[in-house]
């Protein structure tokens, strides 16, 4: 499939057999795949993307580097991505990054439902600029 618009990205990731996701990491996309449990292939461009794939791979622990940021000007191989996608997949590894991601997707998910902290505080930022 060959799509010339933008990708209806929750519904690619909400899909069942989205396995993972190869991303530039920016804040958007990272909420995106983060939200929907889906753990990432990084590979950052620009801009924040460096900072945000450190905090999906290193910190949060739901991704695997394609490219590392340090290694910027070298081009992507075949085999940097086979092995990314493998290491998400197939490995004992990317096993516990998928848990952790749907651990992690639930978590945002039930924040924004009525009633939960991410939803409360916007609630109150809306309250006190509205009045």
């Amino acid at each position: 499939m060959v799509l010339t618009d933008w990708a209806p990205h929750l519904d690619i990731l909400g899909h069942p057999s989205t396995g993972g996701f190869l991303s530039h990491c920016g804040w958007n996309s990272c909420m995106e795949s983060i939200s929907m449990g889906v753990p990432m292939a990084t590979w950052p461009m620009h801009s924040d993307q460096p900072s945000n794939a450190l905090l999906i791979t290193k910190v949060l622990k739901v991704g695997v580097v394609v490219k590392d940021w340090a290694r910027r000007h070298e081009i992507v191989s075949s085999l940097m991505v086979e092995n990314a996608v493998k290491s998400l997949i197939v490995s004992a590894e990317g096993e516990e990054m998928r848990k952790r991601a749907a651990e992690l997707g639930g978590a945002v998910r039930k924040s924004v439902e009525e009633g939960g902290l991410s939803r409360l505080d916007m609630d109150s930022f809306i309250a006190h600029i509205t009045r």
